[in-house]
């Protein structure tokens, strides 16, 4: 799934993610207040978004197919994959090395990996 999202996409997105599910002339109302589009622009981006499998048009009803926290899920590993060459690790190391994590995060963290241990049966 192509799931990257230029900044006009990702304004248009969040828009319908807000208001999901939204109907086309509400959503052409929304983008024309919030973004300034014609009717034209917003269905164009919507076939394109559509597309790609983000979003779906029922019954002139729009919804998501994937949710926003999925989006960026998505965008997230995507990164790690193509940046970091699938390293976790190395993400987090390059990630700390210029911005000091404080105490709460290093916890919350902590629990993660520990629940994440957990479920995969390795508690200990």
């Amino acid at each position: 799934m192509n799931c990257k999202l230029g900044t006009v996409e990702s304004r248009f997105a969040d828009i319908v993610w807000e208001n999901e599910p939204v109907t086309t002339a509400e959503l052409v109302k929304l983008c024309a207040d919030k973004l300034e589009w014609k009717r034209t622009t917003t269905y164009t981006v919507l076939k394109k978004l559509c597309g790609r499998g983000i979003f779906q048009l029922q019954d002139s009803i729009v919804s998501a197919v994937i949710s926003r926290r999925e989006y960026y899920a998505l965008q997230s590993q995507q990164f790690v994959e193509e940046k970091f060459q699938g390293s976790l690790p190395a993400f987090i190391a390059a990630f700390t090395s210029k911005r000091k994590l404080t105490e709460d995060e290093i916890q919350e963290i902590s629990e993660m990996i520990d629940s994440f241990k957990e479920v995969r049966g390795g508690g200990g």
